[in-house]
């Protein structure tokens, strides 16, 4: 049986915030699909313009240099190099324009090409994948926080890490320097009634993993799913701004 993809998607301003800097984009192409949540950061509109030029770059290039001839390491360079990209534009328009400088962004993004039974995964900055599969939960993407690195150099534990001051100081994240060749691709089997959830830290710093899961498996409709659980996060007190992509894997004749 081949597989295909039931995609919602959602992005609150949420209720402290006056402009929403998170920006999610869904693309599908003939021969793939581009799941993209970037969530900026900088002073006045400048996370605004980071985000949406994020999610406009990577999918332009995907479509420019990928091809389905190509194997797994070639599409994973196709995928790391696309972010790359992203990241030299984005620091290119900072460089010029000083309303935009230090602006920034995190990206997450997963790539299925149509017929495939695997899903590309990266992420830069500490938005996140997380993969739902029975009654397990798994995040894929590593947050490239200043907590999550004390919690690798085991200076915190990762409990600590969750409520610790620099959780959500970020040292790699497009606009940086530290981008370097770019992030890891993750290559995810997949199986259907497979979900996943690309999410801005807007909605994984207010709810916790647990929840997460059980709400993702409770909500039959894709839509409702990150409607809802983006409300979710917005009624248990987050701060920021709240965007999410519900991903359901499924078998077609």
């Amino acid at each position: 049986m081949a597989l295909a993809l039931n995609i919602g998607k959602c992005s609150l301003l949420g209720n402290y915030r006056e402009n929403n800097e998170d920006s999610i984009d869904v693309k599908t192409f003939p021969d793939m699909t581009v799941c993209l949540v970037a969530d900026g950061m900088g002073g006045q509109a400048a996370g605004e313009v980071a985000s949406k030029r994020a999610v406009e770059i990577v999918p332009r290039e995907l479509k420019k240099h990928l091809n389905t001839s190509m194997g797994n390491d070639e599409t994973k360079n196709v995928v790391r190099r696309s972010i790359v990209q992203a990241n030299e534009e984005i620091m290119a328009m900072a460089a010029l324009d000083r309303e935009l400088k230090n602006m920034g962004t995190t990206i997450v993004g997963t790539l299925w090409r149509k017929g495939s039974s695997i899903l590309y995964v990266a992420g830069m900055g500490d938005s996140r994948v997380y993969q739902i599969r029975g009654r397990k939960i798994e995040q894929l993407t590593v947050d490239h926080s200043i907590a999550q690195a004390l919690v690798e150099a085991k200076t915190i534990s990762a409990a600590e890490a969750r409520t610790h001051r620099y959780r959500n100081v970020l040292w790699k994240y497009l606009g940086s320097q530290e981008v370097g060749e770019g992030p890891e691709v993750k290559i995810v089997p997949l199986q259907a009634a497979d979900r996943f959830l690309l999410c801005s830290d807007g909605l994984s710093g207010s709810v916790p993993d647990e929840q997460i899961m059980t709400y993702l498996k409770e909500k039959t409709d894709v839509q409702e799913c990150a409607d809802g659980i983006c409300q979710l996060a917005l009624d248990q007190g987050s701060r920021d701004n709240i965007s999410a992509i519900v991903i359901e894997v499924i078998e077609v004749k």
